[in-house]
């Protein structure tokens, strides 16, 4: 695609010719010279489907619920939407989202009218050819945007760089399958789990109630935070710790099998559990807690805990 110049109101002033020789041109005084046609914001907000949110990038802390929560936004003739979840992103909405508000431009002034935030004005920078800021006065907030086609934006990479988001988006995590071998331990008794936000990548539960236990019924046993951190050279296999409080903690390697589905093994027994997820979260806004946090923030939050 072609890079979009962004003027708001001014012109191009030089063109660069080149000849053999020189011409003297004398104008008519009273020809009307027609201005170069300048790029509007709608325009430039046109030129890429998808706007990844930059939060690692931007100057914000979760003021703007529906801008703190977005993967991505699109601007489609006035309507707004977004990608908040990543169960089913690439899909949902064909690539686009969720529809969330609406939107308007005047110039270098971006209006967004969200239908649960509500209405919120931002100036617009354009920073090159891909990448925009919104900035909000009232708040000094900055987010940075960086534009990208559906046909090429990576769905896989921005999934399992924010995982740890992914797990949060059901109310419970249900064991389906403990594998036949590997050696009997404390985890066998574990039947659900629940990935929540607060501290490092989050707070999680664990439950022993019996398997078909109502989602909203259930007796949380544990309690304790969880990080998953990545395996080197490999985007699509994590590591999941779950630190339980004053009892230790447990080590897996976590693997997704799909949107709904999750595979735990457990190394020190040499058990495979496999999870189903349970009641799905669609967000609109921060209500039910998901917040997305720059790296910077998380590792501010992050108590460390020794992977195997």
């Amino acid at each position: 695609m072609k890079a979009l110049k962004l003027l708001f109101g001014f012109t191009l002033l030089a063109t660069l010719f080149t000849s053999c020789y020189t011409e003297v041109v004398v104008e008519d005084p009273t020809t009307t010279i027609d201005p170069v046609p300048t790029v509007t914001l709608a325009e430039v907000l046109n030129s890429y489907e998808l706007w990844y949110v930059d939060i690692n990038r931007s100057n914000a802390s979760g003021e703007i619920p529906f801008m703190q929560i977005a993967f991505t936004l699109s601007f489609r003739n006035g309507n707004l939407k977004a990608n908040n979840n990543l169960v089913g992103i690439g899909d949902q909405g064909y690539g686009f989202g969720i529809d969330v508000g609406y939107y308007d431009t005047f110039v270098d002034e971006l209006d967004i009218s969200h239908d649960v935030d509500g209405f919120h004005s931002f100036e617009v920078i354009q920073l090159n050819n891909r990448e925009i800021e919104l900035y909000y006065p009232p708040l000094n907030l900055r987010y940075i945007l960086v534009g990208y086609q559906r046909s090429t934006f990576d769905y896989d990479l921005l999934f399992y760089d924010n995982i740890h988001y992914f797990m949060q988006e059901y109310t419970a995590w249900e064991k389906i399958y403990t594998s036949p071998y590997g050696e009997p331990n404390e985890f066998d008794y574990e039947n659900f789990l629940q990935f929540l936000p607060g501290g490092g990548d989050g707070n999680f539960q664990s439950s022993q109630d019996l398997n078909g236990t109502d989602i909203y019924d259930i007796y949380w046993d544990y309690t304790g935070i969880f990080n998953i951190d990545d395996v080197s050279g490999d985007i699509y296999t994590k590591y999941l710790t779950l630190d339980y409080d004053y009892l230790g903690n447990e080590y897996f390697v976590l693997d997704v099998i799909d949107d709904r589905t999750v595979e735990l093994f457990h190394e020190p027994s040499g058990t495979l559990y496999r999870f189903r997820g349970k009641g799905y979260i669609q967000y609109r806004n921060n209500e039910r807690g998901k917040m997305r946090l720059s790296k910077k923030d998380i590792a501010k939050q992050t108590k460390k805990i020794s992977i195997f």
